[in-house]
């Protein structure tokens, strides 16, 4: 049980790094739309996510699958960049909170196994092939994910609720301006990749 907590840490301390921003800038665009009312809704999405950079660390931790990380490397900021330019549209045209629920769901699964390629770069360090149980560490691992990701969806709406409550600015200015900044940070990433 012990490399359980040993993994859970790692993988804590991995998505808190001020470092690997990307997933940070993800977190953020995913959570910014919502309030403390859509708790319920933001950490079933954070849930999903993590399951599904956990589909992905299996698969390439059991050797099921083969990863390109030049294209994961391209795919990251994309997700972000995706996520943010959703929220501007979503913004803009003033749909309502409910639609597209579905739609959001299933693309943040998808994010999610885009991520876990990026996870899986990391961790396989520490999981070499004498590596015999392989499972307790992958789930320490995408607990520690987990618990940093709440953290992070509870600094971003409190950071929401204040600028809310105490700036003029609207809500939906704020996803509007948060959420172009992003797109204005990944932007430089997506053009000077190798990619293009």
């Amino acid at each position: 049980m012990s490399e359980f907590w040993f993994y859970f840490d790692i993988g804590l301390r991995h998505v808190l790094d001020l470092s690997g921003y990307d997933h940070l800038l993800f977190l953020a665009m995913l959570a910014v739309p919502y309030t403390f009312k859509d708790w319920k809704t933001l950490v079933l999405l954070v849930t999903l996510f993590t399951l599904g950079h956990t589909m992905m660390l299996v698969l390439g931790v059991y050797g099921i699958l083969n990863l390109n990380f030049e294209a994961v490397e391209f795919l990251i900021p994309l997700t972000i960049m995706v996520t943010a330019l959703y929220n501007i549209f979503k913004q803009a045209t003033k749909a309502t909170k409910n639609n597209g629920n579905s739609f959001i769901a299933i693309t943040t699964l998808l994010f999610g196994l885009i991520h876990g390629m990026g996870f899986y770069n990391f961790i396989k360090i520490d999981l070499t092939p004498q590596h015999e149980d392989k499972l307790m560490p992958l789930l320490g691992f995408a607990g520690g994910v987990e618990a940093a990701q709440i953290i992070i969806i509870i600094i971003v709406l409190l950071l929401s609720f204040g600028v809310e409550r105490f700036t003029r600015l609207s809500r939906r200015d704020w996803v509007l301006v948060t959420s172009a900044f992003v797109a204005g940070v990944v932007l430089p990433l997506l053009i000077s990749h190798k990619f293009w």
